[in-house]
């Protein structure tokens, strides 16, 4: 009679390994699109509007809109 023993299969963590590095690639991903995100969109935009305000007269503009006929309140 010829005794051999056959590897045991493995039943636990077939999921687990796999799951674990897309956790990890979805995490880095993430972080990267919101750093792109950051420095390529909201930082330009800030800098976008701080020049814009700068320069930017509000009664200067009331009174091109108030010429212009927009209020109907405003003589």
């Amino acid at each position: 009679m010829c005794s051999s023993v056959l590897a045991k299969t493995q039943m636990w963590g077939l999921l687990a390994r796999p799951l674990q590095i897309c956790i990890i690639g979805a995490f880095i991903v993430s972080l990267g699109l919101a750093a792109l995100y950051k420095f390529g969109v909201a930082e330009p935009r800030k800098k976008v509007y701080s020049n814009f305000y700068r320069s930017y007269d509000s009664m200067k503009d009331f009174e091109e809109m108030r010429k212009a006929g927009i209020f109907q309140n405003a003589k």
